[in-house]
């Protein structure tokens, strides 16, 4: 598990880093300013999960299955709530005015994020 959390980490890393230069370089003229604020809260949030991931791959001497719900609520909040954002942000770019209907997605991704600390706080709890 080890590798595939630090593995998800890298990947998620790369992304957010690629995202946050994009933003700011070939959105910065594209996007009105509250749009590119909606796609920083993305990159953001991405970046604290990452960090996140990296240190729940120090957990290597846990042998619980909370240490796997962690690494499965950060992996899945990253997805929907920073891929909503990196959405709805670009929404009017995209002509694609929909995706507004996405927008209950995100808060589902930041209460992944939620329990995913609670759960790692737990899994350090049990550890002996």
């Amino acid at each position: 598990m080890n590798k595939q959390i630090i593995i998800t980490a890298a990947l998620f890393g790369a992304i957010a880093v690629i995202c946050g230069a994009f933003g700011a370089h070939a959105l910065k003229a594209s996007l009105e300013p509250r749009q590119l604020e909606v796609w920083q809260t993305a990159v953001q949030y991405q970046f604290y999960h990452v960090f996140g991931l990296l240190f729940l791959s120090t957990f290597t001497r846990f042998k619980n299955g909370l240490v796997t719900a962690t690494y499965y609520l950060f992996t899945f909040g990253i997805v929907l709530f920073s891929g909503s954002l990196y959405l709805l942000a670009c929404r009017d770019l995209l002509k694609m005015p929909g995706l507004t209907a996405i927008g209950p997605v995100t808060p589902v991704g930041g209460l992944l994020f939620i329990i995913g600390w609670i759960t790692l706080a737990l899994a350090a709890f049990r550890n002996k």
